[in-house]
């Protein structure tokens, strides 16, 4: 089984024909057949139904498809990798960063990378990190920095620190001792990420402790945005939650106070890209600065070692 054979038999498969598969190859329509029928036989298995107008896959080639499909792409990627090694003289970068990156000094990776690379074009995707996962995982962008949990299929994943999130109240007595989960579900809360709900991966892990108590997490008001929700705590409409970054920065109110959870929560931050798509040279250079910024931050943040995700912030409370 060869590289050609394989990529014939995608071509013919993705243009219904074994003439415009040769077309598309740049051979004669003879050699196409040649690759094929060689395929086959090698297979001992038929691999096309003949005779229609379109060719149409049979049970064997369906099974083929898809790893024939993977080996083609991971060539062509080797491919374009080594031929872009070492120049970054153009191209883009494809990435996705998470909502609160700026939190994180994560925005600051624009203008460092575009100034070691002008003439490389940046395509920043920021949105949650469930929609971050499922576009690489499409295709739609290269890699991306994250919050864990994310559902994962295909992906690879490559924790970096995590940051503690934090019970946000504007009032004192509710944040003068850790928050069980019972607490946390009686209260009146203001959770940001509305569009994503339940998927955004801070609110999965809510609403996975809830569940094994048997409740129920069910928001007075849901909004987009975390700094929203900190004016409506701040007001005394409702309670929210907060990462240490966010309880850190200038935006967090001074009139609110925080608690731990009596079952300490994490943001976990990780690198994603496909597991079977190369990155480009650009998107490379750029995962590879946005990890040395993380693992970079003046506070106790970076991992011992490979296996271990240390806390970006502890706290007992503000």
């Amino acid at each position: 089984m060869t590289l050609n054979q394989l990529r014939a038999f995608v071509e013919a498969h993705r243009l219904g024909s074994f003439t415009a598969a040769a077309d598309a190859l740049a051979v004669a329509q003879a050699s196409v057949s040649e690759l094929v029928r060689r395929l086959e036989e090698e297979l001992d298995a038929q691999l096309f139904v003949r005779g229609s107008r379109r060719l149409a896959l049979t049970a064997a080639g369906q099974e083929l498809l898809p790893y024939a499909e993977q080996a083609v792409h991971a060539a062509d990627g080797g491919v374009h990798a080594v031929r872009s090694l070492g120049s970054l003289g153009g191209g883009t970068a494809t990435f996705g960063m998470p909502r609160n990156a700026d939190y994180y000094l994560l925005s600051s990776l624009v203008q460092t990378f575009h100034m070691r690379y002008p003439a490389v074009r940046v395509r920043l995707v920021g949105q949650n990190s469930a929609e971050t996962a499922a576009a690489i995982q499409a295709g739609e962008i290269e890699a991306g920095m994250l919050i864990l949990p994310i559902d994962d299929e295909d992906l690879t994943v490559r924790p970096l620190l995590r940051d503690e999130v934090f019970y946000v109240t504007a009032d004192p007595a509710r944040a003068a001792e850790p928050v069980t989960i019972q607490q946390f579900s009686e209260a009146d809360l203001v959770l940001y990420d509305a569009h994503y709900g339940w998927k955004d991966p801070t609110r999965r892990q809510l609403a996975e402790r809830a569940q094994l108590a048997g409740l129920r997490l069910e928001p007075m008001i849901e909004i987009e945005h975390v700094e929203a929700a900190l004016k409506l705590a701040a007001g005394k409409v409702g309670d929210t939650i907060a990462s240490g970054a966010v309880i850190d920065s200038d935006a967090f109110p001074a009139a609110l106070h925080t608690a731990p959870f009596a079952e300490p929560l994490y943001d976990v931050i990780a690198l994603a890209q496909h597991r079977a798509r190369p990155l480009s040279n650009a998107t490379r250079e750029f995962a590879r600065l946005a990890e040395d910024t993380i693992r970079e931050l003046h506070i106790p943040s970076a991992l011992s070692g490979p296996d271990e995700v240390a806390p970006l912030i502890a706290r007992r409370g503000r």
